[in-house]
């Protein structure tokens, strides 16, 4: 009984579809479009902050357990998905180009504050790569109910209009015209919800990423002092 209603539901969709006017199915058009882009960015940034997840976890383990700052080198290339790899990267890089007008002195004290600056810089940039494509999920789940409700609301003037032509008053004159115009803000909502929930998660994401950097920039600056020392 259920799958003999489902079907019914489904075809009954599909007419109303067929039935939309030239305004209705380009509104409907843009939100599929909308709406597998948007699938196709959660899909991508999700695989890639899980992969970075992954790598830095590992990353930060390896580095604890290593003797020293430049001990952990090989990691960068190891652990390449990792923020905290690259901003290690971009620190030591500082410190070997200090150590290097010093006269190659391995014991000389590079610039803290220079070393701060570049790991900042690193932090920054990656924090900006792992933001890429959020603005689109953002627009995706502000704009599309919008685009829906401008196809509802076109689609109930053009049934409100035939209505007119027609000279019927009852409901089941204008039913249908409603239906197929609710069908734009159902689409609307599709295509936005997942958008927003998606970047809600990223950004948590992304945040729990940025307070790691913060710390691992300490962490890294305390073992220059201290191999300095």
């Amino acid at each position: 009984m259920a799958t003999a209603t489902f079907w019914v539901l489904q075809s009954d969709l599909a007419r109303l579809l067929l039935q939309t006017g030239w305004v209705a199915r380009l509104v409907l058009l843009i939100l599929v479009g909308f709406s597998i882009l948007s699938w196709a960015v959660i899909y991508r940034k999700y695989m890639a902050i899980r992969r970075a997840r992954e790598h830095t976890d590992k990353f930060l383990e390896s580095f604890r357990a290593s003797g020293g700052l430049p001990e952990a080198r090989p990691l960068v290339s190891a652990f390449a998905a990792s923020p905290l790899a690259q901003v290690y990267a971009a620190g030591m890089k500082e410190v070997e180009g200090a150590r290097g007008a010093a006269g190659k002195n391995p014991h000389f004290p590079a610039d803290s504050t220079a070393v701060s600056v570049a790991l900042q810089v690193a932090s920054a940039g990656e924090i900006a790569q792992l933001e890429r494509w959020m603005s689109f999920l953002a627009t995706t789940g502000a704009v599309t109910p919008f685009i829906g409700l401008f196809g509802t609301v076109w689609g109930i003037i053009d049934a409100f209009m035939g209505l007119g032509e027609s000279g019927a008053t009852t409901l089941r004159a204008v039913a249908p015209g409603i239906a197929e115009a609710l069908i734009a803000t159902a689409a609307g909502l599709f295509a936005a919800i997942p958008a927003v929930i998606a970047y809600n998660y990223f950004l948590h994401q992304v945040r729990r990423f940025a307070t790691r950097m913060e710390n691992f920039t300490l962490e890294f600056l305390a073992r220059l002092e201290k191999a300095g020392a």
